[in-house]
Parts: structure tokens; C-alpha cells; sequence
């Protein structure tokens, strides 16, 4: 690992980074709060999420929470005495670094040990996968403390579950448990509390096996296009197809397959 990234781990405080085999697993590191998104913790996600970005070692990332929870939330012990401006810049930032969380070049996966709640399943929703353990519990109950979810959550819950389910669960603010959460499509895999990890980088090893720009332009047309008519989505797709087939990768990905070998990607 880089050693912007290694002096980075050593400063922070609400997170942590640990590095192995081209996957690295954030650990959002607050327990007596239940991970809950204070502005440092957020402004730590944010520089964390930037350095992993350039780091050239990183091929994927994982998140997860120490703890019980995974995020149980924004801290509303900081947001109590927010007014309307305040209230709105708050917003605007957690949009800010979640969209950015969103945008990496990088495959993402929650994995989601315990309560995502509120801005917890905000953060989980930006991410490419969620795979959560058998105790995850969900929700978005920011309607019982007079508020909306604002962290992004009224957008990414109604492209990924819907407009119908997504007011279900926002209005009535109520927890689900992960098998309805993977019946409603919030969710990508459930496992065991003691395998979650594990089954997080095995997908993450299975991702990050393939052509690295590949899965960057994957990512990017999918975000991009799903805010786009289906006729200018398709012309995306077109653009960063050509672009893939001018990838020494793509041709290397190609004679592996003609050879009968396994491809070496070069990420060029």
C-alpha cells in the first residue's frame, strides 16, 4: 500500500483500513455511538474513499461497521440544535461524500454487519453491492424525528426498490429484516454474521479477477445511464464499449480465452 494511504491510516479516528490482496476493508469505527455519521466521521470516509481511489494497489473496496451496527444512522446528538441552513448544508455534505462513494472508479460492497439505519442504509445504497449479515436490520425512520432521509436516501431507495416500496419504508419508518430487504431488492446476498466477510471479498476476489477498465466503464454506463432516456443510455454504452476495445486488456482478455489460459490485465 502507498504511503499517503499508510500515514493516512495512522491519523484517523472513527475509521479503520485494513489491506490485503488487492481488496481493501474500511471499517467504520464508532461503536459506543453505533458508527453514527458525525461530520469528522464523514469528512474521514471522504479522505479515506479519495486516497483508496489513487491508490493504483487497491482494486476493490469493502465496508463495514465494528460493532453491533454497521451505521446506525447520522448523530442526531450533532443535528439537535441544526436549523433550516445548517440542516441543509449537512445534507449537501453526506450527499457530497456519498456521491463520491458512488462515482469511485473502484467496485464497492457493503457489507452489512448489523443496524443500517437511516444514514447507515444511505451509505449502503451508494455502494455497488450489499451482502448483509443475517442480524442486518434496515430502515429509514428519519420521519419520527420530524425530518426526511437526506443523505440521498429518497433517491437510490426508489431506483433500487421502487416508488411504491420505497414510501413504504420511508413513511412508515419501520425496520426490515434481510429477507425482505433481498426480496425487495435492497439487497444483493444474506449470510451468516461469521461468514459476512468472507463472502464480501470472495465476490470482491471474483470482481477484481477481471479487466479492472472494464469494470470501471461497467460502473460508470450503469450509474450514468440509469438518469438517462434508453436511447441516449444505449449511446453511452456504445461510447465506453469503444473505449474498451482500445484496452490492451481487452485484447489480452480475448487471446486468453482463444489460448484457453487465464488473462494477466494490466489495467492498460
Amino acid at each position: 500500500m502507498n504511503n499517503d494511504l499508510t500515514r493516512l491510516m495512522e491519523t484517523l479516528e472513527n475509521i479503520k483500513v485494513e489491506y490485503n490482496d488487492g481488496i481493501a476493508l474500511v471499517i467504520m469505527n464508532r461503536p459506543k455511538a453505533l458508527n453514527a455519521l458525525n461530520n469528522k466521521t464523514l469528512n474521514e470516509l471522504e479522505i479515506v474513499f479519495e486516497q483508496l481511489n489513487e491508490c493504483k494497489e487497491v482494486r476493490g473496496i469493502v465496508i463495514t461497521g465494528e460493532g453491533k451496527a454497521f451505521v446506525a444512522g447520522a448523530d442526531i446528538l450533532q443535528m439537535q440544535s441544526y436549523k433550516s441552513e445548517e440542516g441543509r448544508d449537512y445534507a449537501g455534505y453526506a450527499q457530497s461524500v456519498f456521491n463520491k462513494i458512488e462515482a469511485i472508479d473502484k467496485p464497492v460492497i457493503a457489507a452489512v454487519n448489523g443496524y443500517a439505519l437511516g444514514g447507515g442504509c444511505e451509505l449502503a445504497m451508494c455502494c455497488d453491492l450489499r451482502i448483509a449479515s443475517e442480524k442486518a436490520i434496515f430502515g429509514q425512520p428519519e420521519v419520527k424525528l420530524g425530518v426526511i432521509p437526506c443523505f440521498g436516501g429518497t433517491q437510490r431507495l426508489t431506483r433500487l426498490v421502487g416508488a411504491g416500496r420505497a414510501k413504504d419504508l420511508i413513511y412508515t419508518a419501520r425496520q426490515i429484516k434481510p429477507d425482505e430487504a433481498l426480496s425487495m431488492g435492497l439487497v444483493n446476498r444474506v449470510t451468516t454474521e461469521e461468514a459476512l466477510i468472507a463472502e464480501a471479498k470472495s465476490c470482491m476476489k471474483m470482481i477484481i479477477e477481471n479487466a479492472p477498465i472494464a469494470i470501471k466503464y461497467a460502473k460508470l454506463v450503469i450509474n450514468k445511464g440509469t438518469d438517462l432516456d434508453l436511447m441516449n443510455a444505449l449511446e453511452l454504452e456504445k461510447d465506453a464499449a469503444g473505449l474498451a476495445f482500445a484496452t490492451e486488456d481487452k485484447q489480452e482478455g480475448m487471446n486468453a480465452f482463444i489460448e484457453k489460459r487465464k488473462p494477466v490485465f494490466k489495467c492498460r
